[in-house]
């Protein structure tokens, strides 16, 4: 850009900024981002901050009783050099989430931009004809995603990919099933321009609900407390994605069982720290004492089979871990390794329709990886029963048939994952093709112009582990998302 168009746009946005009480008309004003203007934005040491308390160090996190505590901060007003009292908000992590999701230096946790962020969550405004929000396709009521296939947007029309939940959004490290956002922050303006969303094709997308925005003389004061200016894009995508941080689960069964292990070895001075079926009877045991019938249902609990229950989960975790190889890419607080796998999802007779390019189509030019093509992202496991169905393009109705799904090796094509893969069985292939010997192993599948052999890695499950692995999967339901962050009235008064 030549510099005297830089100066001009900086020009702007100093006027725009430095004189709250100017009669210039709001159309003229940039739409995308501003310069805060500190006269009419709160000062710091008066905005109340939002925190995450993590278990470690233990003794803060055992203090705070529920979710969300208000509680009162110290810190230093910058004008006059004096310690000041304010409020502060202190979130409590869930058991198994051991630290607080990243936020960018520039986008600070604070009461009145979560508020802010909360109400346009919720708020059709977004969307250009005001009748699709970001909870329309992310409800809390279907666990912050969307039961339904694929989602239904601006006129009816239907999307090509399922909602991903919200939950635990805060911890990705790419959003979207391909990547393609690198932040909450990102993210959160993508659905605004797409056509299928919540964008009619008339004029600019977010030009359009920014101008709506300012009409709205409530959005205008909230805006110019939180960041010092009229609503703009930037801003508004900041305060949606400070909301979206607060959208947290766990204290899971298979968290809480974790806890129980170690305080039984502690016990026995043992240094074996396999879970057994005994942690998982006390876990069910004190999750009825303290009647968590909100976990209990997830696995369908029956107080009268508490022993089988208990060694189903130890055995389902086991092959979690081992056989079933979930844990190749399933790992971690939030039960994924954040990266992009084709495991053969919509793959047709072992093609991969163009289509389905996944990560690859937005890897940039200079950096295009093969293995990239038909990959999507590995989802969390956490709230996995209120997230259905499941799958990129919600083909798996049901935790059960992705078991089996998985259990065949996926589906193949040249751009199978390697984790879906006998790479023993392919290389027995090649070396009796060379050899001009016989093969004889799993079955051969030759994909692609260059009749590359694939051989998905069987699973060969059986009934009763299959059973065992769904129970244990299960049982990543946890806590429901507190109400503070679910219900769309709470906390904004």
């Amino acid at each position: 850009m030549h510099p005297t168009r830089w100066l001009f746009i900086a020009s702007v946005l100093l006027l725009a900024t430095s004189s709250p009480g100017r009669t210039e008309s709001p159309d003229k004003i940039p739409l995308d981002f501003l310069l805060p203007n500190e006269k009419i934005k709160t000062p710091a040491h008066l905005e109340t901050p939002i925190v995450f308390v993590s278990r470690n160090p233990q003794a803060e996190w055992d203090k705070l009783t529920q979710f969300w505590t208000v509680g009162i901060d110290k810190t230093t007003d910058p004008a006059t050099g004096t310690v000041v009292s304010r409020p502060i908000v202190r979130i409590k992590l869930p058991l198994g989430l051991t630290q607080g999701p990243p936020i960018p230096p520039e986008n600070p946790m604070t009461l009145d931009k979560w508020k802010l962020g909360k109400q346009l969550y919720f708020d059709p405004i977004l969307s250009s004809n005001a009748t699709v929000s970001c909870a329309t396709c992310h409800d809390p009521a279907t666990g912050f995603s969307n039961h339904d296939k694929v989602s239904t947007g601006i006129f009816k029309k239907r999307g090509g990919m399922n909602s991903p939940t919200v939950m635990g959004s805060a911890y990705n490290r790419l959003q979207f099933w391909d990547g393609r956002a690198e932040s909450l922050e990102h993210q959160a303006q993508g659905p605004v321009g797409n056509p299928v969303e919540m964008f009619d094709g008339q004029g600019e997308p977010w030009d359009g609900a920014v101008t709506r925005m300012r009409k709205n003389p409530e959005y205008v004061k909230q805006f110019s407390a939180v960041f010092g200016h009229l609503p703009t894009r930037d801003a508004a995508a900041k305060a949606i994605a400070a909301y979206e941080r607060t959208v947290i689960i766990g204290n899971s069964l298979n968290d809480r069982v974790d806890v129980a292990m170690r305080l039984r070895v502690e016990e026995e001075e043992s240094t074996n720290t396999k879970v057994l079926p005994k942690d998982y009877a006390k876990v069910l045991k004190d999750a009825v004492a303290m009647k968590d019938k909100y976990s209990l249902d997830a696995i369908g609990f029956d107080p009268n089979d508490l022993e089988n229950v208990a060694k189903s989960l130890a055995d389902g975790r086991t092959l979690f871990f081992g056989k079933a190889r979930c844990a190749n890419c399933h790992v971690g607080d939030t039960m994924t390794d954040h990266q992009f796998h084709n495991i053969g999802v919509g793959v047709v007779d072992g093609k991969l329709p163009p289509t389905l390019a996944g990560r690859f189509a937005q890897l940039p030019l200079g950096h295009k990886n093969p293995e990239a093509m038909g990959a999507f992202k590995t989802p969390t496991l956490r709230g996995l029963l209120v997230t259905k169905p499941y799958m990129h393009d919600g083909s798996e109705a049901t935790i059960e048939a992705t078991v089996d799904f998985y259990d065949k090796g996926g589906n193949a094509n040249e751009f199978l994952d390697a984790k879906m893969r006998d790479l023993d069985a392919e290389r027995a292939y090649l070396l009796a093709k060379a050899k001009g010997t016989t093969y004889e192993g799993p079955a051969v599948v030759l994909c692609g112009p260059n009749q590359k052999p694939i051989v998905p890695f069987a699973l060969k499950l059986t009934p009763q582990e299959k059973k065992d692995l769904v129970l244990f999967l299960k049982a990543w339901q946890g806590d429901a998302v507190d109400a503070m962050v679910a219900d769309p009235e709470k906390g904004l008064k």
